[in-house]
């Protein structure tokens, strides 16, 4: 499909081509002491299209494979790789062998880029066709003979250029096929939600390029000519040294991010207290509202977002930072050119303050999952609107709060349970960490609840305290059956509670007792 004469398409490259047209000698991306202006890097981008292009003869619409920690390569594979017109399958470098062969399979990449550390994670892998190239010597080596000439060609705006993997909180992770479209739609969005990402900005990348998130929240710095600031890896301290030189304007942190910061020692901490910071977002999982006072008062008032979305989506919501106190326990209002809907089950609007399945519409939205057409068709439904199974209330406000998975519900004597609900409350008591709230199978209501908590101390509330303490605030068939302690909570590689881990666990404490 054409464009009308005088419009052109969005691509992820096009805002970093522009940056590097206006001020080719301008810091892009940083990592440790290791700096790459705009135009080094555009010189970079065009050497990997003309390595797969030429090199390796790949064609519009090929798929690749890049498996890699925090670097700048990556930065260099993405945005080099979609400008071939060749899209790219991110697996996590945390995956199993198993898991990484799954997605190899799936996404059939006709090369793979991969990091010496992750190297090992090929060996379960069918290889057979496909060319390995190792991120390091072999890497600079393959590129060594390209040209540093491109002019990327026969790319439109809905074609996708990133296959990231959801994170499989419910079972075999699938490829989320994201177009240039929807993420260039995103940038523009964000830079006027969070202010943080013009060119006279420094964004801290932290989260792992892999999600669409963390790359998103990168890309953007630099495609408004920013300059971005990458950690290979996460490291509490390094973080607010980093945010107390006064440089970084914005950053994007997940809860367990947060977690990490607050547990260093206080002395630590107050040593780095003041920054520069214009925003602070926050994403991927609930962020406690116990955290969100520990953030306004290390960082200040004023600067805290938490953002609501997913991968398909992609962001939905957003709380601003003036909503962020008086607001408790809620995910904000609809993100720019976002519009959303809470359906019951038979596919009918529920009213303010009624729980139902939130469905958004925008221009965010994903091309669908790879090879799934029929879960593609369960996620995106008639007039553009999707849901990938969020429960929801919306006050008469009109903002949003987040109850629960549809998936994670629990129908205990016929009755929905949220376990959200619960875990808000056993959370705010003294000595609790982290709490998660599952069903397992009961012969006379069906389900029962149990509570798994992660402790802050080695006297944490006992059992008994956390019972009464949901008797005295919910109603009674809310009320956990079961407390059992753990030292950790299981998670997947995006940070996400795996609560089918935990289900399993229960029933197993249950054969047990």
């Amino acid at each position: 499909m054409e464009l009308p004469i005088g419009f052109n398409h969005l691509t992820i490259t096009g805002g970093i081509r522009d940056a590097a047209r206006r001020d080719p000698s301008k810091v892009a991306l940083r990592i440790s002491d290791r700096s790459v202006t705009y135009d080094a890097l555009i010189r970079r981008f065009n050497q990997v299209a003309n390595l797969v292009r030429e090199g390796l003869g790949l064609q519009l619409g090929d798929h690749a494979m890049v498996i890699s920690h925090n670097c700048i390569e990556f930065i260099e594979l993405i945005c080099g790789l979609s400008d071939a017109g060749v899209v790219v399958a991110t697996p996590n470098p945390h995956l199993s062998e198993r898991e990484i062969a799954l997605i190899v399979a799936d996404s059939a990449p006709r090369v793979i880029f991969v990091d010496e550390r992750s190297a090992a994670l090929l060996a379960s892998s069918d290889i057979a066709g496909r060319r390995v190239i190792i991120i390091g010597k072999d890497y600079e080596h393959s590129l060594s003979t390209c040209s540093e000439q491109f002019e990327p060609s026969g790319i439109t705006e809905w074609m996708p250029f990133s296959i990231p993997y959801t994170s499989g909180t419910t079972g075999q992770p699938k490829g989320v096929l994201l177009p240039h479209r929807s993420r260039c739609l995103t940038y523009f969005a964000m830079a006027s939600e969070y202010g943080c990402y013009g060119p006279d900005d420094h964004f801290l990348a932290i989260a792992p390029f892999c999600h669409g998130a963390g790359l998103a929240f990168a890309l953007s710095s630099i495609f408004f000519g920013g300059t971005c600031t990458i950690m290979a890896k996460f490291d509490p301290a390094e973080v607010i040294a980093a945010l107390h030189t006064g440089d970084i304007t914005g950053t994007f942190m997940v809860p367990t991010h947060f977690h990490k910061i607050f547990s260093l020692p206080e002395d630590l901490l107050n040593r780095h207290r003041g920054h520069g910071l214009i925003s602070i977002i926050s994403n991927a999982a609930p962020l406690p509202q116990a955290t969100k006072l520990l953030i306004v008062d290390y960082f200040g008032e004023g600067i805290l977002h938490e953002t609501y979305g997913a991968t398909e989506t992609g962001i939905v919501t957003n709380l601003r930072p003036a909503d962020q106190l008086r607001k408790p326990n809620c995910v904000g209002t609809p993100f720019p050119c976002t519009q959303i809907e809470l359906r019951d089950e038979n596919g009918r609007p529920v009213p303010a303050g009624e729980v139902g399945e939130l469905f958004s519409r925008s221009p965010y939205l994903f091309n669908g999952y790879l090879n799934r057409p029929e879960e593609t068709a369960e996620v995106i439904q008639a007039g553009g609107w999707a849901s990938v199974g969020d429960m929801a209330r919306c006050d008469t406000d009109g903002y949003y709060y987040i109850v629960d998975r549809k998936k994670d519900m629990v129908i205990s004597g016929g009755l929905n349970i949220y376990p959200r609900e619960i875990e808000t409350v056993i959370e705010r008591l003294a000595g609790i960490d982290e709490v998660s709230v599952v069903g397992r199978p009961d012969p006379e209501w069906g389900e029962t609840l149990v509570a798994f908590i992660v402790s802050t101390s080695d006297t944490p509330p006992n059992a008994e305290t956390v019972i009464a303490t949901c008797q005295a605030e919910l109603a009674n068939y809310k009320v956990p059956r079961m407390v059992h302690y753990i030292d950790r909570l299981p998670r997947n590689t995006g940070g996400k509670i795996l609560k089918r881990e935990l289900r399993n666990l229960a029933q197993k404490l249950a054969a047990e007792a």
